[in-house]
């Protein structure tokens, strides 16, 4: 009989371990092996820490299996996510020498008795971060311990921290070390690698791009609102970790590309009568407009930028227009009507245009008695005078 294969869970990238965060798409897994497949795996961890090792021992590994691999000291528990000859490609990516790299080893795939303490390790970590964070409370520190990662063996564990300025945690150590019999690694991360493992939801409605698909953090500044003609409103250009949005960078490139040949902005235009100062640019449409007042918003004429360079050339020569004129093109727009092509009634058909007709019948809805007393009696009225005129004609 065949054995049957449990289907792996699928990952998600809500959790707070970000396991599908790192995920590499093997684009050469349905192509052949070649002759000179590499050893060489990439092995994940908690907190989107990864790693290479050399497969010494030859073992058949595929992506997903949970292997312990060589840590300094003792073992470690990962989860392979790469393997074959897009690892040689991910590690030139990420900055790697393969051939001055220290490989460290993969022992062997993960036995229960490593899953089962790997586990246990694993439980501790939120109670460890709570008693730490009252430790470095009591010692005043000015640091914020964002998570705890127990390796393996649980002979190691690495608090994640974060400072604003140079923090002594020499004591912190010592008390950390004596408090959990292990050995204690303190590594320093910023604002937005926190955001990133919280998580959230900024303000586009999608989940943080830091939490979901973003590895290295690239430095922005207000150049890049500027380029873009963004109101620098520290509240709407800050994000949840308190730093400029890494958005602000996606599409700077383009805009830059656009200005390339644009005129600077703070050089007048002078005509005869006025100056005109620059007020705002479209910069995809190439429309600049100009108003004749520093600070104020009167007398705004647009202009584009091959009609503004050429005022300038004409200014550099000392040469002054005689009066600047909008450059718009109107396009009239035709408002859209209803058409009866084929035959049909009107739309406004049911419309009811006496608005009497409507006071009457709320009338009789809201007072049905009346309206049937009234109708009882009109009959009667109606009876007495046919009765009236029949005697008459008898007489």
């Amino acid at each position: 009989m065949e054995e049957e294969t449990i289907p792996q869970e699928s990952k998600c990238s809500t959790c707070s371990s970000r396991c599908g965060k790192l995920d590499v798409f093997d684009w050469l897994s349905d192509l052949p092996q070649s002759g000179n497949v590499t050893d060489i795996v990439e092995v994940q961890f908690k907190n989107t820490r990864k790693s290479f090792f050399r497969n010494s021992n030859q073992l058949k590994l595929k992506k997903g299996d949970v292997v312990a691999v060589e840590a300094s000291p003792g073992h470690d528990i990962g989860e392979v996510t790469l393997t074959g000859e897009l690892v040689i490609l991910q590690m030139k990516k990420n900055g790697f020498d393969p051939g001055s790299y220290e490989f460290k080893r993969v022992y062997r795939k993960a036995k229960p008795v490593d899953i089962d303490k790997w586990e246990e390790a694993k439980a501790l970590e939120h109670e460890t971060m709570l008693e730490s964070r009252r430790i470095a409370d009591r010692l005043r520190l000015n640091m914020k311990i964002g998570d705890v990662e127990y390796q393996g063996d649980r002979t190691k564990a690495i608090f994640y921290y974060i400072a604003d300025e140079r923090v002594d945690f020499r004591e912190l150590i010592k008390v950390l070390a004596d408090r959990f019999k292990v050995r204690i690694e303190m590594r320093q991360i910023g604002a937005r690698q926190e955001a990133g493992r919280i998580g959230g939801i900024g303000p586009c409605g999608r989940e943080l791009c830091c939490s979901t698909w973003m590895t290295n953090f690239v430095s922005v500044t207000t150049n890049a609102a500027r380029y873009q003609e963004i109101s620098l409103n520290p509240q709407k250009l800050a994000g949840q970790c308190g730093k400029l949005k890494c958005c602000l960078n996606y599409e700077l490139d383009a805009y830059i590309d656009a200005q390339k040949d644009f005129p600077r902005t703070d050089i007048p235009l002078r005509t005869e009568n006025e100056t005109y100062y620059h007020f705002k640019t479209d910069i995809f449409k190439r429309l600049m407009w100009f108003s004749s007042g520093r600070e104020s918003t009167g007398n705004v004429v647009m202009l584009t930028v091959d009609r503004v360079k050429e005022i300038i050339e004409f200014n550099k020569k000392g040469t002054k227009i005689d009066k600047l004129a909008s450059e718009t093109s109107v396009t009239v727009v035709k408002d859209i009507d209803y058409t009866n092509v084929v035959g049909e009634d009107s739309i406004t058909r049911f419309d009811d245009k006496n608005p009497k007709n409507k006071r009457r019948k709320n009338k009789r809805r809201k007072n049905p008695n009346k309206t049937g007393n009234g109708n009882n009696s009109n009959r009667k009225r109606r009876n007495d005078r046919s009765s009236n005129s029949s005697g008459n004609q008898k007489n």
